[in-house]
């Protein structure tokens, strides 16, 4: 594999909902030798992924809005400009906070959850009955979730 250089201009790149959420990729794991991934994540109030860990590193910067991040046990709302990073294996989650949806670029490295995001949209088109799902497809991608499994 080899790095290629990268342009997404604005509407341009895959778009997918994941349970709520939209999530976007601008820059995918193939381009840069799985180095790391670059994703807008639009988060209406109270959406987005419960707390979970995983073995990856992810930064987050919020370009816009209002969003509830958990990191460990502590919970804390960042607003727009704010910048947070979450170590591989740290608890972590995030939801939009706001009335207003928020926007987040999601840094991934090195690249990992695209496959997750692509299942998650695919198998989970059904709020809550579809959720049981989640849990299962989450340990496929290494995706550890910290909430009880809905069944």
């Amino acid at each position: 594999m080899s790095k290629e250089a990268v342009i997404t201009k604005r509407g341009e790149g895959e778009t997918l909902s994941v349970m709520g959420a939209g999530v976007r990729f601008l820059c995918e794991a193939a381009k840069t030798d799985h180095g790391f991934s670059l994703m807008e994540v639009t988060l209406p109030k109270d959406q987005g992924p419960p707390r979970h860990d995983h073995p990856w590193d992810e930064a987050y910067y919020v370009v816009d809005g209002d969003v509830r991040f958990q990191l460990g046990d502590e919970d804390r709302v960042f607003s727009t400009g704010d910048f947070v990073y979450a170590p591989g294996g740290m608890v972590h989650g995030f939801q939009g906070a706001g009335e207003k949806p928020a926007r987040v670029l999601v840094f991934d490295a090195p690249a990992t959850a695209e496959a997750f995001f692509r299942e998650m949209s695919r198998e989970i088109r059904n709020i809550p009955e579809d959720l049981s799902k989640a849990h299962e497809i989450g340990q496929r991608h290494n995706i550890h979730f910290r909430v009880p499994a809905r069944g």
